[in-house]
């Protein structure tokens, strides 16, 4: 029903901290419940997140994994990624509106969890400019059964949107996807250290 999972990577800052324990409903989207934006997920990354073949892991590193799996202490899935939902199955997204934040469907978003995004500054650094801003993406529409997730820590994130930045011209080669299959669970609550202890 639920499981721990353990944060390996800065990319959620400020939301959660590298280390962090997070405990994951893995009922959530049962039922035919389904992500919305600003959801937190933990899901298993295909092999497009990575640009190649997954190299068969040795038996401890297997053992491992395994412990990390069922305690949630250590390593966790091959490719057990966290990211936040940013928009969901034929939900259009890009970026930016003219105050640099995403649009989705049209709708800007209001992202108060992001720490730390690229630079964007109307007239000198955004999306009409030379150079464009690293925060500028172009349009796209979510395919079926996918999800598009990024990083809190927007500028320190290998997320869904990563190979996109600073492009204006669509290029559907350029995004990854979170597929409704791969989602483990949504993370609900941040079980450690005690000091941080938190709902999600």
């Amino acid at each position: 029903v639920a499981k721990p999972y353990w944060v390996p990577s800065g990319s959620m800052e400020q939301t959660l901290q590298v280390g962090d324990r997070v405990l994951v409903n893995r009922l959530a989207f049962a039922g035919g419940a389904t992500p919305h934006t600003g959801d937190i997920v933990v899901f298993d990354a295909d092999e497009a997140w990575d640009g190649g073949a997954r190299t068969p892991a040795n038996p401890l590193t297997a053992a491992l994994r395994w412990i990390g799996e069922v305690t949630g202490f250590g390593p966790s899935g091959p490719h057990t990624l966290i990211k936040r939902v940013i928009a969901g199955p034929g939900q259009t997204v890009r970026c930016c509106s003219a105050d640099g934040r995403l649009i989705v469907d049209g709708k800007p978003l209001d992202e108060p969890y992001v720490f730390q995004d690229f630079p964007f500054q109307p007239g000198a650094l955004d999306c009409t400019t030379s150079p464009v801003s690293p925060r500028c993406l172009p349009e796209v529409t979510v395919p079926a059964d996918s999800y598009l997730v990024m990083g809190d820590h927007r500028s320190n994130s290998s997320d869904g949107a990563a190979q996109c930045r600073g492009r204006t011209e669509p290029d559907a080669g350029c995004w990854r996807w979170a597929h409704s299959a791969e989602i483990v669970g949504k993370a609900v609550v941040i079980l450690w250290p005690v000091n941080r202890w938190s709902g999600l």
